[in-house]
């Protein structure tokens, strides 16, 4: 399906998305002219400094691209110059659903979820069983924040193939509860822990792309040589 008139490919377009509460922000990478995919990537929590421009939101972002796929970035509700307030991750998921329907509607192909650590955790809920996700990626998955309580049962009922990638040493990750999250979700599922690597993967943002880019080849797999 030949992609609209009005994306360049190659472009990145600043946006606003009719969102459940308002307008989103939003930022679109626009991919290849013969794109198999599109994909949304969520950031962190809004309350702690997170937004659409996070290090390893932008970062996955690039990985995606390089396979050619449309990526769209928003921010969350009352987030930049996102209309709402903050909604503790209920009304997020909404806003994810938004950015679900956003993609479908303008380029309807199969669409890879990515999100990081609160983006995660809220993206994983709003994406799980829809029919137009067909990949679900987890960077940073919070399983043990004060404060915050964040739980995975629902994915048992998650048949999508997913990826989590965290860090030896995410202090809002600790590997055993992050198994024990893992343990629980349907197949297909891998889990990668990036040695020595905190919450964010400071230093280690090369490793964190390595594996999402690897695992994307292999569900993936288009002949599109990446850059």
């Amino acid at each position: 399906m030949a992609m609209s008139a009005s994306y360049k490919s190659g472009e990145i377009k600043s946006l606003m998305l009719p969102g459940p509460v308002g307008q989103l922000e939003a930022l679109l990478n626009v991919g290849a002219e013969d794109a198999t995919h599109a994909a949304l990537i969520c950031h962190p929590h809004p309350l702690f400094g997170g937004t659409m421009h996070n290090k390893v939101v932008y970062n996955a972002m690039k990985s995606l691209t390089k396979f050619g796929f449309h990526a769209l970035r928003f921010n969350f509700r009352g987030t930049g110059l996102s209309a709402g307030t903050h909604d503790e991750g209920r009304g997020e998921r909404d806003d994810v659903r938004a950015g679900l329907d956003f993609l479908d509607h303008e380029f309807h192909l199969p669409i890879i979820f990515c999100g990081f650590s609160f983006g995660a955790a809220t993206g994983l809920k709003a994406t799980c069983g829809d029919p137009r996700v067909v990949g679900q990626v987890s960077l940073g998955t919070p399983v043990s924040v004060e404060g915050r309580l964040y739980e995975y049962q629902f994915l048992s009922g998650c048949t999508a193939p997913k990826l989590f990638i965290s860090g030896s040493q995410d202090q809002y990750s600790p590997e055993p509860a992050l198994r024990a999250a893992f343990a629980n979700a349907a197949e297909p599922k891998k889990l990668v822990i990036v040695p020595e690597a905190d919450h964010f993967f400071v230093g280690k943002l090369n490793l964190m792309q390595a594996a999402l880019e690897e695992w994307v080849a292999e569900k993936f797999a288009t002949s599109r040589s990446r850059a």
